[in-house]
């Protein structure tokens, strides 16, 4: 499906705000295992690798404690299946990652990336001694020589809007090549959210503004401004205040262990909401949620039994485990702590006065784009006030 590589900004490629890219390199034991063929390098990937060269996307990444926090604890929530086990990271970008799980006890880290930043990536190894335990590989995952499978593979792929940048793909192909059966991919599920939004200050500011500019009159620049603002999607931050109703289904559901990159390429989903207050529809926002969750492991019949029968007892230790292995979860919600992916934001040219229960019902259909497959096709179609709207945009 996707070429390897990282994950990014709202606008033209180059322009990074978060990274991880595919790997290359060479390194291991026994022969090469077989896997799918490598898709072509294009010239929009060498550009999007470049862009992820740039210290600042890191720095950006490094300093989202949400993200980073949450990748450090559900490595060691995992450690009994990292420690003494070899690990693949895709898209390492400076290698916390690989060394998060080295510090967890993992017995070999191949680190790949195909942005330079692999260089810096295998100095801060040998800075933190631990050349002995990480290998990094400059290149594409895509092209990448492993010669021998892993018992782990953890990235941190998701783009804006989860799906952007299509580094998923990436992940789908190290997986189906070199996991291990029965081997723990981190994060292991993900889930893309759409919910209607209210958000007169932004429209304030981008097209309202030029109604009296100094004490003159510019609206003549509002049909422009609305263009310029609001044709492609806009990463920013919303609050919980700025959702008219909250999703009560998915966009899209993603099993990282089963997934095949063909599901991605086209995700049709419908929804129907009902305004929780009364106030003007500017547009739709888009975020989501990932899980930590390990491979899922085949109970035995007594346990299914136990589970059917209601037969459990609150201080045994297989509860004491369950309760241990709830479910690891980073969120870029509105309602959540900020992240640096904030909210992916798609506005409406011209805003629609809802009454509270108001209905709103439609679909929305996200593919990748043709021109590029980093790129994503948005067309969201609506109906309410016994009208139907369609709203399309390319994020790019």
């Amino acid at each position: 499906m996707f070429a390897g590589g990282a994950d990014g900004g709202n606008g033209h490629l180059p322009r990074p705000r978060r990274a991880r890219r595919g790997g290359g390199g060479g390194g291991g034991m026994g022969s090469p295992p077989p896997g799918p063929p490598p898709p072509p390098c294009t010239d929009y990937d060498m550009a999007y690798f470049k862009a992820y060269s740039h210290i600042g996307v890191h720095e950006e990444m490094l300093k989202d404690h949400v993200r980073t926090n949450t990748y450090r604890n559900a490595i060691m929530h995992h450690q009994d299946l990292i420690s003494g086990k070899v690990v693949l990271d895709v898209g390492c970008g400076t290698g916390v990652l690989s060394i998060f799980c080295a510090f967890a006890g993992a017995a070999r880290v191949y680190a790949v990336d195909a942005s330079d930043i692999a260089l810096q990536a295998m100095e801060i190894v040998r800075e933190n001694e631990l050349s002995d335990k990480v290998i990094v590989l400059h290149g594409r995952i895509e092209d990448v020589e492993i010669e021998e499978k892993v018992d782990v593979i953890i990235s941190e792929w998701m783009g804006y809007m989860l799906l952007y940048e299509s580094m998923l793909g990436s992940v789908i192909f190290a997986r189906d090549k070199w996991l291990k059966p029965g081997g723990l991919i981190l994060p292991s599920h993900a889930s893309l959210y759409l919910a209607p939004i209210t958000n007169s200050h932004r429209y304030q500011d981008s097209v309202y503004f030029w109604q009296d500019v100094y004490g003159i009159k510019m609206s003549s620049m509002m049909p422009l401004a609305k263009q310029c603002a609001f044709m492609e999607p806009s990463v920013e931050t919303i609050s919980g205040e700025n959702v008219l109703t909250w999703p009560s289904v998915q966009v899209a559901q993603v099993d990282c262990y089963t997934i095949q990159a063909p599901e991605l390429e086209t995700i049709t989903a419908t929804f129907n909401y009902t305004s929780m207050l009364q106030a003007p529809l500017h547009g739709f926002a888009f975020w989501f949620d990932v899980e930590f969750n390990g491979p899922v492991r085949q109970r035995s019949k007594k346990q299914a039994n136990q589970c059917l029968d209601g037969n459990t007892q609150d201080a045994s230790p297989s509860n004491k485990k369950k309760k241990a292995d709830a479910p690891i979860v980073l969120s870029t919600a509105p309602e959540d702590a900020p992240t640096h992916w904030q909210q992916t934001l798609l506005y409406l040219f011209e805003p629609i006065e809802l009454k509270k229960d108001q209905n709103i019902e439609g679909s929305v259909t996200i593919s990748q784009s043709q021109q590029h497959a980093r790129f994503l096709n948005i067309c969201l179609k609506y109906f309410t006030r016994d009208q139907w709207y369609v709203k399309e945009s390319v994020m790019k």
